[in-house]
Parts: C-alpha cells; structure tokens; sequence
C-alpha cells in the first residue's frame, strides 16, 4: 500500500509540475525521495514518508536546504513567490527559512541569516504560525497546523508578504538600514541584495513537521 501511495503521489506531483510550468511555479520536491535538498547538519532527521518530507530532529536543529543539481551549497533566490503545504503533529515547531545562507549563530544550528516564517503549535512558543520572526511576530495562530495548511510567501525588493490559507498575517517593508536596528543576535535578519537560501527546519526532537508541496514562481 505504502509503494502504491508512492507511486500516486509521484504521478500527482509530474501532472501538477506539467501544469503548472506555463505559469511559472517550478515544484522544487518531487514526492519521492530528497533529491535537491541536502541537510545542514544531522540528515537522518529527514525523511520521505507516503509522498511527504517528513522531520524530527535527530539532535539539535537541522536545516534542510535547497541544492538544485547540488552542484552549489544551496540556490539562490531574490524575488519570488513561495507556496509550502504543510502540516505539524500536535505540540510541534518547525519554520521556512528565505534569503539565509548555511552559517550558523550558535551550537544549536541555529541560522544566522535570512528570515524565518514561523510554523508552530506550542503552548510555550510565543510567536505563532505566519510570524516573521523576531520581526513582526503573533500570538495567535490562524489555523489548526495538525491539518495541511498553505503558507505563501511573496518577496520583492525589501517587501515581504506572509499568507497563511489565503490570509495575510504580515506585510513588511523591510527599511534600509534594518541591520543596524537589529539587536546583535538577530543582526543577520535582513535581505540579501544577492538573494539567498530557501531552508526547511527541523526544530527539536520533540517536533514533526510534514511538507507535501514546496514550489516556488520567480518575480521579477
């Protein structure tokens, strides 16, 4: 059954790559296996299970980035929309990561650039599901994140727009000297001119995520 499942989703995912090309998205996860990604740190946190990525950090926090052809650390994106279908068990934290690189800040693996787009069901987790975090952050999650939900992110220049099932949750102008206004520890939370890394994160190990779709349409 479980190879039967496999096999639809793979031929879902070709139907759906097929109509999608003409408008532009590209689906960067195949339904099969994790090629084009690669992990920062602990691989065996990721799997595929029944079509899905799925994660549960092994350790500290892993970070599953997009390689392409993985002739390259990671592919660089500027402007761009960014559509993720995803799901978490309940009690779980996980996040999208966009415009970061693979430094890290700490011995948690913690990313040290870019911008994270909170995925999180916590009770203790103060900044919820469509938060920029640390940025614009909520306290009140839209939807029930134990049933598949789509997360839509929209960059252009310094104009970043989060949408949770259709809802947008943050529309932020990131200003020009937005370094210097961040506190040491969050001073990578910026915009890369050169664009940047789209990562998938494994949180904890008391954390499972699962994504079914990631693709992403280039803007100009």
């Amino acid at each position: 059954m479980r190879h039967l499942l496999r096999l639809l989703a793979g031929f879902t995912l070709a139907l759906s790559s097929q109509l999608h090309a003409a408008d532009g998205w590209r689906e960067l996860f195949n339904g099969r296996d994790l090629t084009g990604w690669k992990a920062n740190a602990f691989p065996e946190s990721w799997s595929v299970v029944d079509g899905t990525i799925r994660v549960n950090a092994a350790k500290e926090s892993s970070h599953l980035f997009f390689v392409g052809d993985g002739q390259e650390d990671f592919v660089r994106f500027k402007n761009f929309e960014l559509e993720v279908v995803a799901r978490g068990e309940p009690n779980a934290n996980s996040g999208i990561f966009i415009h970061t690189d693979r430094s890290t800040s700490n011995a948690k693996q913690h990313l040290a650039k870019g911008y994270e787009i909170q995925l999180n069901s916590t009770e203790k987790e103060k900044r919820k599901t469509g938060s920029l975090y640390a940025i614009v952050d909520l306290d009140k999650s839209a939807v029930d994140e134990t049933k598949w939900f789509t997360t839509r992110i929209t960059v252009q220049n310094r104009h970043i727009v989060i949408q949770i099932n259709g809802t947008t949750t943050v529309d932020y102008t990131e200003p020009p000297d937005a370094a210097a206004q961040r506190p040491p520890e969050r001073k990578g939370r910026v915009l890369n001119p050169a664009g940047g890394a789209i990562a998938l994160q494994g949180h904890d190990p008391g954390s499972v995520f699962y994504f079914k779709s990631v693709r992403i349409r280039p803007l100009p």
